[in-house]
């Protein structure tokens, strides 16, 4: 009776990781403009692009684990206390559908912003230059910096650690910073 208990226990053991690793919510990222932020509802409208609006949870104290990078969490601000509206930011969010919760929020500044999508012609990380070409054909190349965040498959990650390959489909939204046309987010597609 006690050996394949003991089995039973070893395999509990082996697998208790993966369990625990479940039950994280991965962060993703997007960007758009704040159209509102309803404090009694607890909602938050982020206008996209493409003119359509998507409504986000607040995020409360839930006891959520989440897998949210550090230095991305640490230049956000917490929804909670965010409360400008009409300003262009990245807004971090876990789950999908109908049922996607705000858990912080980084306003990209003045602009202006330009918004470029496109295949990756080079990827020089050792320089920080991303270079796309668009449907017409142009290519324009954007700088990134320690603050460009990338949305990818697995949620949002430091720009820096992005794995982009030649024939990838990006969209940069990009900023003028010190002369450069600099990538402030990029999403995989």
């Amino acid at each position: 009776m006690r050996g394949p208990f003991m089995v039973f226990l070893f395999i509990a053991y082996c697998f208790l990781p993966t369990f625990a690793a479940t039950a994280q919510e991965v962060v993703h990222a997007l960007s758009g403009t704040v159209r509102s932020i309803n404090p009694i509802n607890k909602t938050i409208a982020i206008g996209m692009n493409n003119g359509t609006v998507m409504l986000f949870n607040e995020s409360t104290k839930s006891k959520a684990s989440l897998d949210f990078d550090k230095g991305i969490r640490s230049e956000s601000t917490t929804v909670e206390s965010f409360t400008k509206s009409g300003v262009r930011v990245i807004l971090y969010y876990f789950g999908n559908g109908d049922t996607r919760t705000a858990v912080a929020l980084e306003d990209l500044g003045t602009g202006p912003f330009e918004e470029t999508s496109g295949t990756v012609v080079k990827f020089d990380r050792h320089e920080r230059v991303l270079t796309l070409r668009s449907n017409s054909g142009v290519e324009e190349s954007f700088h990134l910096d320690p603050k460009t965040v990338a949305e990818t498959p697995y949620g949002a990650m430091e720009g820096l650690e992005l794995e982009a390959k030649d024939g990838d489909h990006l969209q940069v939204t990009a900023s003028s910073v010190n002369g450069n046309e600099t990538a402030l987010f990029i999403q995989t597609m």
